[in-house]
């Protein structure tokens, strides 16, 4: 009953997801997926001494 996703289906979802949080959010969200992806990422590996550099480049205002 469902296959494969197309591009049609793909061009569908991209839309979807312009009109739900419009063109000025979506760099905002890529950018922080992308940072999700990397933490994942380092995570997985056990790298713990990306610990150590992520807090010493934290933003101080925060």
């Amino acid at each position: 009953m469902f296959g494969r996703i197309g591009p049609t289906e793909i061009i569908l979802i991209l839309a979807l997801i312009l009109l739900i949080f419009g063109a000025k959010r979506l760099p905002e969200l890529a950018k922080a997926i992308g940072k999700s992806v990397v933490e994942l990422k380092d995570g997985l590996k056990g790298d713990s001494g990306s610990d150590e550099s992520a807090t010493s480049n934290s933003d101080p205002k925060e």
